[in-house]
This record gives structure tokens, C-alpha cells and sequence, in this order.
């Protein structure tokens, strides 16, 4: 399955991945639970709690864990 999703927000259950794709310059906003961030080639991984919101920095493959039942949004 492929879904092409450049701005808007997705449901994840606690512990579904979202792998993003050359997503260097998008933010990622973790709406009412907090996810985990990997992104490719960066020494630090990122917990994003409620309410904030990160920059992804790295071209390649980052993956986003929800902690719990998340909504994720990206601009």
C-alpha cells in the first residue's frame, strides 16, 4: 500500500509505524499523544509530546511511532 499524504493528519493506534519519505522541511505536530521519531542518519532520536511539534530535518527515512491512540499532523 502507498498513501501520498503532503499536508492533513492520520489516526495512529499506540504502537503503529508511519514511515515518511524524504520528508526533510515538514513538521510533524503529535496532537493529543505522544510519538517517537527516527529520521535517518541523525544520531538522536526525537519523543514528541502532545502538543508539540518538530521539524524534520533529514532526507531519507524517518519512521513515527505513536505512544499511544495519536493524531498526527503534518504541514
Amino acid at each position: 500500500m502507498r498513501i501520498e499524504l503532503r499536508t492533513g493528519a492520520l489516526q495512529l493506534t499506540r504502537g503503529q509505524t508511519l514511515k515518511v519519505m524524504d520528508g526533510a522541511g515538514t513538521t510533524v505536530t503529535a496532537r493529543n499523544a505522544a510519538v517517537w521519531i527516527t529520521e535517518e542518519n541523525r544520531a538522536r532520536d526525537i519523543v514528541l509530546e502532545p502538543g508539540s511539534c518538530y521539524l524534520l530535518r533529514a532526507g531519507g527515512v524517518a519512521v513515527i511511532e505513536a505512544l499511544g491512540e495519536a493524531s498526527v499532523s503534518f504541514n
